[in-house]
């Protein structure tokens, strides 16, 4: 199957002729791989074997998905979720409170089957499976190059295991994985979601995406992307899928459940402090930039509903050039910087973005390919640097940081922004240059008259 789309404004092919992921051609294409298929599972198949070690030797892995397993423990139990700080089954060395919605302690019900440590190599293990699909889907979104352009990139067997393997080094990802997260579970569902299954009409579309928000609310905001998008149909699934799962937890634990959207989700300070290096949202930027002021979080708010038009426009725009990928994108980005908290773990969207942009380097002149690439290696080196480690933090330090040091300290946030901007200028100069050529042409045309 095949869309086509038209040429970019700034003379650039917007998107070629390209067939979308299949799964069943992709898995049987690797099938008779030995080599990837080895190298794909040597990875995940050795996090579930260090996960058996440690839980024969008691080893601490994986704080939060500790916390998953209590969670659906705790349901299990007939116990409270919210109720208390700590939950009844969670280890000694993790203790943090549920902060989840309560459907996602019911998605987790299969970790209380498995100790502690097997949980989190279990997680593990899907979570770099997800990686690579992610990466795998990416590629697929991607135009396909010129029958006579640099093809070093073009065979997504290949680009996935590289891409799979250099993204081990970035600290959204490598901390995803050492706290036992599902941040790369999740957008695995959001991208096949969005870029495979509903973009082929299907009438499954939006369920995933449905899902991945009644695990962990912020994919509600892929709901009003496919809604704005004109997959209404979509978000109506998903959303209909969110509400039966709320629905549902209302009739298994209606106390939680209440409790939940009435107590627990307005409560910031139960995730942790927003002022945390680790936090980075604008949220956290104002708040560290203003040294807590009462004001730091609606100033926040602000500022996000202003990021918002130009992200739409952004959104629209890659999506009227059947960009999607790149819209996608937009959206996920301006969903880091809005939301209260966004850890680092939850950046992992950077993946698909570098995927983009790496993409994009052979699509240039030699005289401006140098731009490209400093600016997908600045990106890249932004989650590689592991600058939050760097800088002094906890114990509120944040709030004592020098400028130079909250500009290192909000790297995360400024990454969007700063690309954003540059792209926007671009397209504007390009526009520009184009407006002047064509009132000299039209000057000379009429001189020649």
């Amino acid at each position: 199957m095949t869309r086509t789309v038209s040429t970019d404004v700034d003379g650039e092919v917007a998107a070629r002729p390209q067939h979308r992921l299949a799964l069943r051609k992709s898995l049987a294409r690797l099938s008779v791989r030995p080599r990837s298929i080895l190298i794909l599972a040597v990875i995940p198949l050795v996090a579930i074997g260090y996960g058996i070690y440690g839980w024969q030797h008691d080893w601490v892995l994986g704080v939060d998905s500790a916390v998953y397993r209590a969670g659906a423990l705790t349901l299990l139990n007939g116990d409270s979720l919210y109720d208390a700080n700590t939950l009844p089954n969670e280890p000694w060395w993790a203790l943090l409170p549920f902060t989840y919605p309560p459907t996602a302690a019911l998605i987790f019900i299969p970790l209380a089957a498995f100790p502690t440590q097997i949980s989190w190599g279990l997680i593990t293990a899907v979570s770099l499976g997800a990686m690579a699909l992610s990466i795998r889907i990416a590629i697929g979104a991607l135009p396909r190059p010129a029958a006579d352009g640099p093809r070093w990139w073009a065979s997504p067997a290949r680009s996935t295991i590289v891409f799979f393997l250099v993204f081990l080094a970035l600290e959204p990802v490598w901390r995803t994985i050492f706290l036992g997260q599902i941040n790369l579970i999740l957008m695995a569902m959001i991208l096949l979601d969005m870029l495979v299954i509903g973009a082929r009409g299907s009438r499954w579309g939006g369920v995933l995406v449905g899902v991945a928000a009644a695990i962990k609310l912020t994919p509600l905001v892929f709901l009003g992307h496919l809604f704005i998008t004109g997959r209404r149909m979509d978000a109506l699934r998903g959303f209909a899928t969110f509400l039966l799962l709320q629905g549902l937890m209302f009739l298994i634990n209606s106390h939680d459940a209440a409790k939940y959207w009435t107590v627990t989700l307005p409560d910031t300070g139960r995730i942790g402090p927003v002022h945390w290096a680790g936090n980075q949202s604008l949220n956290a930027l104002m708040n560290r930039a203003t040294d807590l002021a009462p004001w730091a979080s609606k100033a926040a708010m602000g500022i996000g509903f202003l990021l918002a038009i130009p992200a739409l426009w952004l959104l629209l725009r890659f999506h009227r050039k059947g960009q999607a990928l790149a819209a996608l994108l937009v959206t996920a980005f301006w969903t880091l910087l809005m939301s209260p908290i966004s850890w680092t773990h939850h950046w992992v969207w950077v993946i698909p973005l570098i995927v983009l942009l790496v993409s994009r380097l052979p699509k240039t002149t030699p005289k401006t390919a140098w731009r490209r690439w400093v600016g997908t290696g600045l990106v890249a080196f932004v989650f590689v640097s592991c600058v939050l480690l760097i800088l002094p933090n906890g114990r509120n330090v944040e709030l004592h940081w020098k400028v130079w040091q909250n500009v290192l300290g909000d790297a995360y946030i400024l990454m969007p922004v700063v690309l954003a901007v540059a792209l926007i200028l671009r397209w504007g100069l390009l526009r520009r240059a184009r407006n002047r050529t064509a009132s000299d042409e039209h000057v000379e045309l009429k001189s020649g008259v």
